[in-house]
């Protein structure tokens, strides 16, 4: 039998393993720190299978530290604070209770963003481009806030934006065996036919005559059921890891107006085992994950999905129920609406990778904007939440919940700390204080900034 990899034991006598602990604590705060703000600095990483990548987001940042020394690297991956004679459990129970009371406080602050301010948003995201800014921006007001924006690489060196006909819902892939592309979990189709079926398949015999068409000429299928039993895919699933066929399987309502077919129903007198390729529906574009699906039409159905668009919107006329309206409503958004796509140009990989990186990370904030509404920027808003602290902590329940409320109040100021570090200021509690002292704390930053 292999031995076990033998364990390093440290024990803490005389302090050192915490000391080591706090070193690497410091060195993930250290690195992470320099990525904040607009003057924040970019950070490479070594890439074991391809060219390294360059970026400025902390939280990718975070997941590739692997520092040398072994304690220190479990400091990396526990960040936690215990004072000496004091209850650790009461400590954190008293930061969790600080950040939710201050939660409530954020959320009364904030203010639902405006069409116009959508773009500063997002270009501050981005690394103050505010040309990508602007496309972020044009893309969300084309689909509709709640619409579908994609990010791909694109065909030139210059980056664009293209509105398609398409679709997303949350219906993800049935198993890992379909997936694509390892890197990223996906299945990733082009040119896809769709076998539509308003029943449980339970045989595999059944779709027999529809995946032999597709091994002859040479077409991925995307079967869309009510429901599918395992063993009716097993015969995909080995056909597919043989290399042989190139399928996918959803459990869906199998009522998709913008890939037109036909939909296998015993009721209209079609059986799954008769019919031919006559049936099935046609994509330009699947993509699908573990938990949603999105599917991007040649435009060919425009006509169908209109209609379709109608007979939902006398649904919603006949219907007095507002969550039933609201699923209507949400289902015309989605069929109406159409995907928008990010095409992302460079000259190099690296290039591209970091571009993706810093435009992904800009439309999730943008997205999480939309839905959670705008406060002031730069970490200010964090200052204004330390001065409410001292109030909470006459609420907590003992003196160590307190200490990890005061505990949670020093990190509130140290991002603005940070950010005026990059920025070349010394004396950064200077800023902090003016920050604290003045209405428009924006501008203060901006000053240093510039």
């Amino acid at each position: 039998m292999p031995r076990a990899m033998a364990k390093e034991v440290y024990f803490n006598r005389d302090g050192s393993a915490t000391k080591k602990l706090q070193a690497g604590v410091n060195k993930v705060a250290e690195l992470i720190g320099v990525t904040l703000g607009p003057k924040g600095r970019n950070v490479v990483l070594q890439n074991m299978y391809g060219p390294p990548k360059i970026v400025n987001d902390g939280e990718t940042v975070h997941k590739q530290i692997e520092l040398e020394d072994p304690l220190e690297n479990v400091g990396v991956k526990l960040v936690r604070r215990c004072e000496a004679g004091l209850n650790p459990v009461q400590i954190a129970c008293g930061i969790k209770k600080t950040a939710n009371a201050l939660v409530s406080q954020l959320k009364m602050m904030s203010r639902e963003v405006e069409d116009h301010e959508l773009a500063h948003v997002a270009a501050v995201s981005v690394g103050n481009v505010y040309a990508v800014g602007k496309m972020i921006s044009d893309a969300l007001q084309q689909v509709g806030r709640k619409g579908v924006v994609k990010i791909e690489k694109g065909k030139c060196t210059e980056t664009s934006l293209e509105t398609v006909e398409g679709m997303q819902f949350d219906r993800g892939y049935l198993l890992p065996y379909f997936i694509t592309d390892g890197e990223k979990m996906i299945v990733e189709f082009h040119n896809c036919k769709f076998l539509l079926v308003d029943k449980k398949i339970t045989n595999p015999k059944e779709m027999f005559k529809i995946l032999d068409s597709s091994v002859k000429e040479k077409y991925p299928i995307m079967i869309v059921a009510e429901e599918i039993e395992k063993e009716a895919l097993a015969p995909v699933i080995k056909n597919k890891l043989k290399g042989d066929l190139k399928a996918a399987a959803i459990k869906a309502r199998p009522s998709f107006a913008i890939i037109s077919g036909t939909v296998v129903r015993n009721d209209m007198g079609l059986t799954l085992d008769r019919v031919g390729k006559d049936v099935l529906g046609t994509a330009t574009k699947v993509v699908i994950t573990k938990e949603s699906t999105y599917i991007v039409s040649d435009g060919s159905t425009r006509e169908a999905v209109q209609r379709r668009v109608s007979q939902i919107q006398n649904l919603v006329e006949n219907t007095e129920e507002n969550f039933q309206k609201k699923i209507f409503n949400d289902r015309i958004a989605r069929l109406s609406g159409g995907i928008a796509i990010l095409q992302v140009g460079a000259q190099t990989q690296v290039e591209l990778k970091d571009k993706q990186l810093r435009i992904e990370d800009a439309l999730n904030a943008t997205k999480a904007t939309i839905e959670e509404g705008v406060v002031v920027g730069g970490r200010c808003i964090l200052l204004r939440l330390s001065e409410k602290v001292d109030g909470i902590k006459n609420l907590l329940d003992n003196q160590e919940q307190k200490i990890g409320a005061e505990i949670f109040k020093r990190a509130l100021s140290y991002p603005t700390t940070l950010i005026a570090k990059n920025a070349g200021v010394n004396g950064s509690t200077v800023v902090v204080e003016k920050v604290l002292s003045n209405n428009d704390a924006t501008k203060v930053l901006q000053r240093y900034h510039q």
